[in-house]
């Protein structure tokens, strides 16, 4: 049972990444998703995440407009679509998945996390 997360990198700013995160061992279908950013250091940040039907969001303040979270289930992955990056976006990105909880429900109650990815924006 994993949650793989992949297509971190280095981009300009003002650019465009995908990340991904496919699960594997289990199903993603009941539950909620989220994505996270954290480096050493620094407290765990919520980037976005997305209700079990997919019919509800929240983001953070500072992704807000820029980023879309999004689930495939037939696939079994998450996505982060990330624009207009900028170099405070930089870090690792995390991906997690919250067994029959609420979109809402914060980093403690999710049950698996990925390895994470790094993004990192610079000219």
């Amino acid at each position: 049972v994993q949650l793989q997360a992949s297509g971190g990198g280095l981009v300009q700013p003002g650019g465009s990444l995908r990340l991904s995160c496919a699960a594997s061992g289990f199903t993603l279908r009941p539950y909620a998703v989220g994505w996270f950013r954290q480096s050493s250091g620094n407290e765990r940040e919520g980037v976005a995440c997305l209700s079990i039907s997919a019919g509800d969001t929240v983001y953070g303040d500072s992704v807000k407009g820029r980023f879309t979270i999004s689930r495939d289930n037939t696939k079994n992955i998450i996505y982060l679509e990330m624009n207009a990056l900028k170099p405070e976006d930089a870090d690792v990105y995390y991906c997690a998945a919250a067994y029959s909880r609420d979109y809402r429900t914060p980093p403690k109650n999710y049950d698996y996390w990925g390895q994470g990815t790094l993004v990192t924006v610079s000219s």
